[in-house]
């Protein structure tokens, strides 16, 4: 199984380049912001769950986390591998995604790692902002979630590094000339 985590800071153009990889490879995506969104609208035992913590204004725990996308992967097991968008966060989710995996003889793949200067992420935010209407996308909001993203995300790209799967691709020019690249390091034919 082909099963690709697409890593970088907010505004580095994941959620552009998933949709290019799930097309090209038949990859089921796999978002967490979408699982809890679709798990909460059924009001299944993890959806309101998590509801409960997001209503307190808390994160949701990586236990239901990581048990919607069990649920996720139970569903969709047959086809060619996954994208993981958004997850893992932080390294105990990496882990827990780790081990989640073996139980079912799977691991990563690979890391995808989109590098972008923080000045161009806060342009591609701040527009993204004036573009969608998105409230959170503003100057200082792109900063502060940059700031995190380096604090607390970033430490996965080394975990993954240490097995040998992270994959540093420069996520800046034309969006067909970054989904090459990415696709020079998958470097699985379709």
């Amino acid at each position: 199984m082909l099963n690709i985590i697409l890593f970088g800071p907010p505004g580095a153009g994941k959620g552009t380049q998933s949709e290019k990889l799930i097309a090209k490879y038949h990859l089921c995506h796999i978002s967490t912001g979408d699982l809890l969104r679709s798990e909460m609208a059924k009001k299944t035992e993890l959806g309101l769950a998590a509801k409960k913590y997001m209503d307190s204004g808390s994160l949701v725990p990586d236990d239901v986390v990581i048990g919607m996308i069990r649920n996720k992967l139970a569903q969709d097991s047959s086809g060619p591998g996954c994208i993981f968008d958004g997850f893992p966060r932080t390294v105990a989710q990496a882990e827990a995604l780790d081990e989640l995996l073996s139980e079912t003889g799977n691991t990563i793949t690979l890391m995808i790692a989109l590098q972008v200067e923080a000045d161009e992420l806060i342009k591609r935010l701040v527009k993204r902002g004036e573009t969608s209407g998105r409230s959170d996308d503003t100057e200082e909001t792109a900063r502060k979630r940059i700031e995190v993203y380096d604090r607390e995300t970033s430490p996965v790209a080394n975990y993954y590094a240490k097995q040998d799967k992270y994959h540093a691709v420069d996520g800046v020019g034309e969006v067909n000339d970054i989904f090459n690249r990415i696709c020079q390091v998958v470097g699985v034919p379709v």
